[in-house]
């Protein structure tokens, strides 16, 4: 993972973050072309208003992202007060097991740590894997009672990392 830096999406770079999160999201079957939801996953503009984007950037290139949300936030589906949410990670083909998204997900953990969150949460699907894994080397923990099912019918899994 040498040279890529974590840091704050600019105007820039929203374009491609909708981009690599569409062609994440769509082009590996996690939510299907036709499904609303593609456009909120496109459009950044708006999630740059109401959250916090947080890119990987490596030669200029956004090669990964994801959007911290506070609870009571347009974009904190599940945060509770105390907890920091995080949604949209996504990472582009050529830098996978590079570490990337290991890389954003501890930037999150460690930004909850810094501003006095008792946990970090977010949300997965079944399918996937790999992120799940990642997730769970970090010390994330299945939360059973408060998944949920999108509106066409898929079983989402909460998980959290306690901090306190």
């Amino acid at each position: 993972m040498s040279d890529v830096r974590i840091r704050d999406a600019e105007p820039g770079d929203y374009a491609a973050i909708g981009a690599l999160t569409v062609d994440v999201y769509v082009g590996e079957g996690y939510v299907m072309p036709e499904s609303p939801y593609v456009a909120e996953l496109a459009d950044t503009v708006t999630r740059a208003a109401a959250a916090e984007i947080l890119v990987a950037v490596q030669d200029d290139t956004v090669i990964g992202s994801l959007t911290m949300a506070r609870p009571g936030t347009p974009f904190a589906d599940i945060a509770r007060p105390g907890e920091l949410e995080f949604r949209m990670l996504a990472t582009a083909k050529q830098a996978r097991g590079s570490g990337v998204g290991t890389a954003l997900v501890r930037y999150v953990v460690e930004a909850a740590r810094t501003e006095g969150f008792a946990a970090v949460v977010l949300t997965t699907m079944p399918d996937m894997v790999d992120a799940r894994r990642m997730y769970e080397r970090l010390g994330f923990i299945p939360v059973p009672e408060r998944g949920w099912n999108t509106m066409a019918g898929l079983p989402l899994t909460v998980m959290r990392l306690p901090l306190t």
